[in-house]
């Protein structure tokens, strides 16, 4: 019997995707899983809806725990084979207002801020050390274990886990899965029998290599009909007047079901393709900010031109809340409750070590030699192979240079803020957002570290001391 380990099990949206996909998995149907919260509101909760689920989709063979508090911790960990992660350190209120609010008032703006910039690396100097509390504990009573990460930073974290622990870690995104399938139909092109795809990289920028109908390339129509696209949307402004005018020609819902809509939201990833000859893995509006061309306060066009959404992750947040008390009403007290198998990957990693039966995923692990222009200590997503062995990356070789050069950006900011939290340098904070490409072509080093000390004091005990 398999034990599974939720950490942050208070997510009960996504606790419901990779535990509900665990359960309709055979050889984990007679699991224990042992959640794990600091909210025993959210806790409670998340527990009731899994005991329904066990209930109606597994014939109540799973057995379910809750493990409230740092004083339970151990006891959730204690003999896990898995050990899923999905916490937020800080939350929307207060560290995610001030990982935007702050940068504001220097003039750097954000959407997401989960990734890099200014804001992505708070949030991992914040997370790190409740991660290395939970590898201290794994370290004694799971040592053995995986750590499936789904925690953003995705790259720092994860990368921090491999570097300065012994947990077998991979970190997992949903950006992969999607991508080839997205790009297809923002294009306005069906999907082929025989669609194929590579994909590799960093996380949130990894790159769509190849993308074909058996072996014919599909690349030159896409490109075309994205040049296409784009011409249309910005000779008229841009996404928000391009969707009124559709709306007029079109109706809600001709618009609603038009592939140019798709289009419209996704510019500045098509726009990287025309210029960089492959499409990006995530989305326009997180793109924005992980490169210098964008958000530029000299040129406060292209926020209108790309339809750039700043301050994008506050309004979800707000959003999510709401979202999550209709959500609370629907699968608490829902005694119908079932569920349907999700594209995450966690389930199917874990069945894989189970059973010994291989699956392929999109994976994030350590370079150990497998891209070859990105450097040996990055945290890189590629292809990896699932068995018993665990979970293995496969070698990709060299990425085109420009895709390289744009990824190790991103890795100078990974590194520094490692760094930073393994070793207490708060230069090695100044260091990471002065070599951020957003941050660095907005401000000058004397704000970058007015701004990272103005951030370091607001987050006070979330951080640990630095010197």
């Amino acid at each position: 019997m398999a034990k599974i380990t939720f950490m942050g099990a208070g997510s009960t949206v996504f606790v419901k995707n990779i535990i509900g996909d665990s359960m309709l998995k055979p050889s984990l149907h007679d699991a224990h899983i042992a959640l794990y919260d600091i909210d025993g509101v959210r806790l409670k909760e998340s527990k009731a809806m899994l005991d329904t689920l066990n209930t109606n989709i597994n014939e109540g063979r799973a057995t379910i725990t809750a493990h409230l508090g740092v004083r339970q911790r151990r006891a959730a960990l204690k003999g896990a084979d898995y050990v899923i992660n999905a916490i937020q350190v800080g939350g929307y209120e207060p560290c995610t207002v001030t990982d935007f609010e702050i940068p504001k008032r220097y003039g750097l703006r954000q959407t997401i801020a989960d990734t890099i910039g200014i804001g992505g690396i708070f949030r991992a100097l914040r997370t790190i050390p409740v991660m290395f509390d939970f590898a201290d504990d794994m370290e004694v009573v799971c040592p053995n274990a995986w750590l499936l990460n789904y925690t953003n930073p995705m790259s720092i974290l994860t990368g921090a886990m491999l570097r300065a622990t012994s947990i077998r870690t991979v970190g997992l995104c949903h950006s992969v899965q999607g991508c080839a399938r997205w790009l297809l139909k923002a294009s306005g092109m069906e999907l082929p029998e025989k669609l194929r795809w590579n994909i590799a990289g960093i996380n949130h920028q990894s790159w769509l290599l190849e993308i074909a109908d058996g072996g014919q390339d599909l690349y030159p129509e896409i490109k075309r009909r994205a040049k296409q696209s784009l011409q249309k949307i910005l000779k008229i402004g841009g996404p928000a007047a391009f969707k009124e005018q559709q709306i007029k020609k079109l109706g809600e819902e001709g618009w609603k079901a038009s592939h140019e809509r798709l289009a419209a939201m996704d510019m500045i990833r098509l726009t990287m393709m025309l210029n960089f000859n492959y499409y990006i893995t995530e989305s326009s509006e997180h793109s924005a900010e992980y490169m210098p061309y964008w958000i530029k306060s000299g040129y406060p066009e292209l926020i209108e031109q790309y339809g750039i959404p700043l301050d994008e992750y506050p309004r979800r947040c707000i959003s999510q809340i709401g979202e999550w008390e209709r959500r609370s009403r629907e699968w608490v007290g829902n005694s119908s409750l079932t569920h349907t198998a999700t594209h995450e990957y966690g389930a199917s990693i874990m069945e894989s070590i189970e059973t010994d039966v291989t699956c392929r995923i999109g994976g994030n692990v350590m370079n150990d030699g497998l891209i070859e222009n990105l450097p040996p200590e990055a945290c890189v997503e590629v292809p990896c192979l699932v068995d018993r062995n665990g979970v293995q990356g496969c070698i990709v070789g060299r990425l085109p240079e420009q895709c390289a050069g744009l990824n190790r950006t991103h890795i100078n900011v990974h590194l520094l803020t490692i760094e930073a939290a393994v070793t207490g340098r708060k230069d090695a904070i100044y260091q990471a957002a002065m070599l951020d490409p957003h941050t660095s072509a907005e401000l000058p080093i004397d704000k970058i570290r007015a701004m990272c000390d103005d951030l370091i004091k607001a987050h006070g005990d979330y951080l640990p001391t630095y010197r």
